[in-house]
């Protein structure tokens, strides 16, 4: 197998071919290369060439020459091959985990020739939900299927998922937010983990190594037919999603690369230019707004270019549905427009920006908001960054970028678990969190509201642990985060008395009924529908195992349980009409309740939150949150002529929690209500909440 090496270079730049050894490894040798005449080969600031021949099992690579000069920001060398940041597909390694010759980490990297094969996407098109009919599911595409209990014929892998999207589909999923699939490599952090008796691996892959580039050991062909076949596995998978009525949101890493600061390998962009990919100090450091070593130069004119042009390829070549952009502050942060000639007090002429300095109209997201592609997807931020830079609520979003809503997360866990004085912020977080959106004129839909997510505790551990369990990761339990709101019920760790797992199973589905009847998008983390345990670890990125594997055998445990509470209660949010409202509500739809009608205590003492809610479906709704350690009794509003019926009670046994309409045993369990039901009362547990609908009274 050939590999070609196109090189643009500041002088001559030459082309190279070198021979793969086998569908896994190429020889890092080259066979061509081609040079470049700036008279011939450029136009304006672009290089090209014409080369004719058959490209099959072909591969290509970039070679630069110019300046070596770290301390100036630049890290040209003639005698490196790089991999152009335009490339469809990056061959390496194929196995997953797997060293490359000679025990490298970093095994020669080249790029795929793309062909003219066309894929067949058997009429596929845009979904096009709208964005409050969303229930997102984040899911780790190796995590998924890569235990044996998955059963998988591909697991691990992209057709591995394909063969699980109707679990998706029960569980009410529509949408799924892909963890980076874009080329990126395991073997960063390869070490030896003394504590577990592994390696550690980037399993998460925020690391991005190319961002055209889907990650190529995640196919089942791993690197045969020079990456083909990685882009038609990718491609399958979002048809077969969107035939099962689901869309795709890919999570994309553009706040820093994989080169690291300027100890990190030469790989792509570093080998390009520097300069202009990175955001640089006057003396060549790299500003580290990521926490990860470099950041990227999201509003230089090439970069923000460059980030369109890779986001537009994902749309209308791959399919997918939107984006979620981590650390996306970083994309509103000034670029480093650096001039050697002006370090050190020269006159600079205009006004030029301290690098780094948040704007309020970045270039690029003003791009990406006014792009005719890119504004019809999905746009959701994660609205900070790792140098201080907190934007939820108010991140630039021009009508139409919706948030991860981190104070949502913050602000469920201290009421769900019983904190004294979030009463009043727990019913904002119902409402889609008015006091952060209305006032910028946006929506409920533009608040991702999430209890979990891949960082932090898993839905289980949150109810199962106070303070995060990281030995594993080998670093003496100092990484990962300290304060997570988290609560164990009474005992610390999965053993513990019949008692406190009976309230953990209550505070499991209290948290994913809050979830479910907030405004705005609620999103699942991968595994927490049947209560999956990352053994109290709360920053699992680099554990390709157990802990982060989905447990199909787990899952099927809880089938009748918690699987069930959670598929339920998504669908009922879908059926209702109320529960994913395009504007904020108001008294004519929604009023608030305390343990009597009409009367809600917002003290700092108050841990019980009621309402009822208007809905054109179900005629009314009653959803309330006794979040103390006592019962209650409470009143409910008058109805004449209805009368409120028990659909959900989290202190019930499964499945009288949730009374569907064919449950056999549905009208016994409702005739135990009916001294209180006919009182207009009803009795609630400790830690538990309730959903109630109207019924006509056939004996008023």
């Amino acid at each position: 197998m050939d590999w070609f090496i196109f090189n643009q270079l500041v002088i001559s730049p030459p082309i190279s071919m070198s021979k793969c050894r086998s569908c896994y490894e190429f020889e890092n040798r080259v066979t061509e290369e081609i040079s470049l005449d700036p008279l011939t080969n450029k136009t304006g600031d672009v290089w090209h060439v014409n080369i004719k021949g058959d490209f099959k099992d072909m591969l290509y690579g970039y070679k630069f020459d110019g300046k070596f000069c770290p301390e100036e920001g630049h890290f040209y060398d003639s005698s490196r091959i790089v991999l152009d940041p335009y490339a469809k597909a990056v061959i390496s390694r194929g196995e997953f985990g797997v060293l490359g010759p000679d025990g490298n980490c970093w095994a020669p990297m080249a790029c795929m020739i793309p062909n003219s094969e066309e894929f067949d996407w058997e009429g596929d098109l845009p979904l096009k939900y709208q964005q409050s009919d969303l229930i997102i599911y984040e899911i780790h595409v190796r995590g998924f299927t890569r235990h044996e209990s998955s059963k998988t014929e591909f697991p691990g892998t992209y057709l591995g998922v394909v063969e699980k999207l109707d679990h998706l589909k029960e569980l009410g999923v529509n949408c799924i937010e892909l963890m980076p699939c874009h080329e990126f490599n395991e073997l960063e952090y390869f070490s030896y983990n003394s504590v577990s008796g592994d390696y550690k691996l980037n399993y998460w892959g925020y690391s991005t190594v190319n961002f055209f580039a889907p990650m190529i050991r995640y196919s089942s062909a791993g690197a045969r037919n020079c990456g083909h076949d990685v882009i038609n596995e990718f491609k399958l998978l979002v048809r077969e999603a969107h035939k099962r009525g689901i869309e795709v949101i890919m999570d994309v890493v553009f706040n820093h690369t994989a080169e690291g600061n300027e100890k990190g390998p030469i790989l792509s962009f570093r080998g390009v230019d520097n300069s202009v990919y990175y955001m640089l100090a006057p003396k060549g450091e790299f500003y580290n707004y990521s926490g990860c070593g470099n950041t990227f130069n999201c509003n230089h004119p090439i970069v923000r270019q460059f980030v369109l042009d890779s986001l537009r390829y994902w749309v209308t070549e791959m399919h997918v549905d939107g984006f979620r952009f981590d650390l996306a502050s970083i994309m509103t942060r000034s670029s480093s427009l650096w001039d050697a000639a002006n370090v050190f007090g020269n006159p600079v002429e205009g006004d030029l920006l301290t690098t780094g300095t948040p704007l309020s109209s970045p270039p690029l997201i003003d791009m990406i908001s006014n792009d005719p592609i890119l504004s019809g997807v999905k746009l959701i931020a994660e609205a900070w960054d790792t140098g201080g830079l907190y934007q939820v609520g108010m991140f630039p979003h021009w009508g139409i970028w919706s948030e991860w809503n981190g104070k949502y997360r913050d602000i469920a866990r201290q009421f769900i678990k019983g904190t004294d004085g979030f009463s009043g912020a727990f019913a904002e977080c119902l409402c889609g969190s008015p006091s952060l959106y209305r006032e910028g004129g946006r929506k409920p839909w533009n608040s991702i509201n999430f209890v979990c997510a891949h960082d932090g505790f898993s839905l289980g551990d949150l109810v199962t642990y106070n303070n995060k369990h990281n030995l594993a990761n080998g670093e003496d339990n100092n990484d990962g985060e300290s304060h997570n709101n988290s609560w164990n019920c009474g005992e610390e760790g999965e053993f513990a008395s019949i008692s406190v797992k009976k309230l953990r199973k209550r505070q499991l589905q209290n948290f994913f009924l809050c979830l479910m009847v907030s405004q705005g998008v609620p999103m699942i983390h991968m595994g927490d529908e049947y209560g999956h345990t990352k053994g109290g670890n709360n920053n699992t990125y680099c554990h390709d195992n157990y802990i982060n594997y989905f447990r199909w055998d787990k899952k099927d445990e809880s089938s009748v349980d918690f699987f069930r509470f959670c598929s339920l209660m998504s669908n009922f949010r879908r059926e209702c009409e109320s529960l994913g409202l395009n504007d904020f509500p108001t008294s004519e739809r929604l009023q608030w309740h305390g343990h009597i009608p009409l009367v809600p205590d917002w003290s700092d003492t108050s841990r019980f939150v009621a309402f009822t809610l208007t809905d054109s479906v179900k005629g009314e709704i009653y959803v309330a949150f006794n979040a103390t350690h006592l019962p209650v009794t409470v009143t409910l509003p008058e109805r004449p002529g209805y009368r409120w019926e028990p659909l959900v009670d989290t202190s019930k046994p499964s499945p009288f929690d949730f009374l569907t309409s064919n449950l056999p045993e549905r009208e016994t369990a409702v005739k135990q209500y009916s001294q209180f039901l006919d009182a207009n009362l009803y009795p609630m547990l400790s830690y538990s909440s309730i959903i109630l609908t109207l019924s006509l009274d056939i004996y008023a």
